[in-house]
């Protein structure tokens, strides 16, 4: 099977080498039947890349420890459910899972589109071929999974050597939440990479911008959702595992899976400019571009060891190959842009200040603020090393600093765009849309600060926060009204015919007000309070109002770890309210020691418990508390925002044109031809008909 897979993984090299020979051959000599061939040879490197996952997969499931992948990563006693999630447990396997998922949106992007935009497609194939190239090498001469352990005998023949255990999956990684969050996260890495082919090939070939942009928008959503739905999940497991009692910690790869969701976020928003005024094409192509090199460099950085992470693999030369890939890929993406810049004109300029035109202006560049931000502190320790031979570390206070006021520039900016018209809007309608959101979220902080809540940035958060989510309501009430006024419908009803007649506008409300959840829940962070103490049987420990009493430890052991664990009583107001059990695992097959972390959650806050240890001086166990208000605003905005982007991803409901007698209430009280009946008018109703 090793030598099955290996020859899967060279074959898929061959054809995506093919389909971009092919392909640049096939648009030089204008060959249509060289650039189908092409574009197939795309295709089947799917195919390809699947067998050798499978293959893999094969000997993770059968304890087959002759590859030195799965005997560094796996175990007899390790879980089903983890033998699945270690495909991407190491260097080598997670960059075979970046190759398999990049094949699957190639293959969905070439097949789907097989038919269509003849002109475009053969830029498109080869631009993804160039991508699928790059990993595939990587895959088979740099870091391949498929390497089997052997040895030299007495007569110097090698010989395959089977171990009869592994080293087993990094604890860390023993957690529910890591077989679903790096497919999530790369899923959103990999899915940049189609609105960069189509956009490189736009540029190339000149096609008209705004059909690559209609062509691409679905695709950059879901991308951009995986992206969040991965950074969420990461948060939550680093809440959940790591036991520091945090969820985002400034961390060097958290920071580079930040980075291209920052400008993704940019372009969702400026390329409604071009579709609507055919403004910001230079941005647009540029924002695609450098957020598909963002997903590159956060890839080279969990990889490479530029940078100190809990998140990181170890130390590797790999590094080299990814800033030669973003080399070529900017210089290419520079020329591109160079030679057709003339095609990337506006069409129009900016009318006014007070526009919607400029709010998505302003949004783009506090965006592109806050990414430089971020890159400059995640990169600053790597550039002062080089420069000085001094490594000058970059943590929380600087980025909390920077990026803090550019968060609530941001909220306030979601709220003003909807209140915006088109070109220019006017100082009345500014006044009127403007008035009562804003005197809501006034008016809420009023009583915030009444009630003894006097932190500066978290009382700016409630007030945006307020104002957003009334801006965004008022955008529902506002049109759901006039549909219930004229088809005479309950206002909720009126609501889901109006979300659906516009699913992108309504959509990207929804994903507006899960920013404002994650917004409060991220603003709650200045009311934590923790305390650690020894506790033995009988001890207590108080925190906020809970009281926390310790009953007793006990051992719990399976085949894959031994655990010491903590039986705590949670008492609140003298009543008891539940009980937790922090644990402290040792793996068996690592020989490591982990925390598991006990967290009572409720929509106020939560109670996050650990069992730290003993304390070394005394030998006496050690619990941590911790009292995190609104953290599970945050989840819950995660699970909104991927509603939000699921309705905005469906078709419009169309309004048919029927005719129907002018004054009737009801469709089935027409009477056809009888005398003196009104004459039939035209009205617009409901159809089952999506575009």
């Amino acid at each position: 099977m090793d030598i099955f897979g290996s020859f899967a993984l060279l074959l898929a090299f061959l054809a995506a080498v093919y389909a971009f020979v092919g392909g640049i051959a096939g648009i030089l000599t204008r060959r249509a039947l060289l650039t189908k061939s092409a574009l197939n040879a795309g295709m089947a490197v799917f195919g390809l890349v699947t067998l050798a996952v499978g293959s893999l997969e094969y000997f993770f499931f059968t304890d087959n420890f002759s590859l030195a992948y799965v005997s560094a990563h796996s175990n007899t006693a390790l879980p089903p459910f983890y033998k699945f999630a270690a495909l991407w447990a190491g260097q080598e396997g997670s960059l075979l899972f970046w190759s398999w998922l990049l094949s699957i949106y190639a293959f969905w992007a070439l097949f789907l589109n097989r038919k269509k935009h003849p002109e475009l497609m053969p830029y498109v194939g080869v631009t993804l071929a160039g991508v699928q190239i790059f990993f595939l090498t990587l895959n088979n001469f740099v870091a391949t999974p498929f390497k089997v352990l052997g040895g030299l005998d007495a007569s110097g023949a090698m010989h395959v050597a089977r171990l009869s255990e592994g080293s087993g999956l990094n604890p860390l990684l023993q957690y529910p939440e890591m077989v679903i969050h790096p497919p999530m996260l790369y899923s959103g890495y990999t899915g940049f990479t189609v609105p960069f082919a189509f956009a490189l090939a736009a540029l190339l070939g000149r096609y008209p911008g705004e059909k690559w942009i209609h062509i691409t928008r679905r695709w950059t959503m879901v991308a951009w959702c995986f992206q969040s739905v991965g950074i969420l999940l990461g948060a939550h497991w680093a809440y959940a595992v790591l036991g520091w009692g945090g969820y985002w910690a400034w961390d060097p790869v958290e920071n580079a899976s930040f980075l291209p969701w920052i400008t993704g976020t940019a372009f969702l928003h400026s390329v409604m400019m071009q579709e609507k005024r055919g403004m910001m094409k230079v941005w647009n192509v540029w924002l695609v571009f450098v957020t598909f090199m963002l997903c590159i460099l956060g890839t080279m950085l969990t990889r490479s060891g530029v940078v100190s992470s809990v998140h990181a693999f170890a130390e590797s030369s790999i590094g080299g190959w990814f800033v030669g890939f973003l080399a070529v890929v900017f210089l290419v993406c520079l020329a591109a842009w160079w030679k057709n810049r003339d095609y990337l004109r506006s069409d129009n300029q900016l009318d006014s200040l007070v526009s919607r035109e400029s709010s998505f202006l302003f949004n783009n560049l506090i965006l592109l603020a806050a990414c430089f931000a971020v890159l400059w502190g995640t990169l600053f320790p790597v550039l002062s090393e080089w420069v000085t031979n001094n490594k000058i570390s970059v943590g929380p206070p600087f980025f909390n600093k920077v990026t803090v006021p550019i968060a609530m520039f941001l909220l306030f900016l979601t709220g003003v765009g909807p209140l915006l018209a088109w070109r220019k809007t006017s100082l009345d309608a500014l006044q009127r849309n403007f008035a009562w959101p804003l005197g809501g979220g006034v008016l809420a902080g009023a009583v915030a600060f009444a009630f003894g809540f006097r932190e500066f940035y978290p009382l700016i958060c409630l007030i945006m926060s307020v104002f957003v989510t009334l801006t965004i309501l008022a955008e529902f009430y506002r049109g759901a009204r006039v549909i219930a006024s004229r088809d005479g419908t309950n206002l909720l009803t009126a609501v889901g015919e109006l979300t659906m007649r516009n699913t992108r506008r309504y959509g990207g409300y929804v994903v507006h007000f899960a920013m404002v959840l994650i917004f409060i829940g991220i603003a709650g962070s200045a009311f934590n309070q923790d305390i650690q103490k020894e506790m033995g049987p009988g001890d207590t420990l108080v925190i906020g109002k809970y009281t926390i009493l310790c009953q007793n430890f006990d051992q719990v052991s399976n085949n894959n770890y031994q655990s010491e664990r903590a039986t705590l009583e949670i008492l609140r107001n003298g009543r008891s309210e539940m009980m937790l059990y922090p644990e402290r695992r040792f793996f068996l097959a690592s020989q490591v020691t982990e925390t598991m972390v006990a967290v009572q959650s409720s929509p106020l806050r939560d109670l996050y418990v650990v069992y730290a240890g003993r304390s070394p001086e005394t030998n006496r166990p050690v619990i941590h508390a911790y009292l995190n208000p609104l953290v599970k605003w945050i989840w819950f905005g995660g699970i909104v925002l991927v509603l939000g982007t699921g309705l905005a991803l469906m078709p419009n409901r169309r309004a048919a044109l029927v005719l129907r007698p002018a004054g009737e209430a009801s469709w089935g009280a027409v009477t056809q031809g009888a005398p003196g009946s009104p004459a039939p008018s035209p009205v617009v109703r409901r159809s089952g008909a999506h575009d």
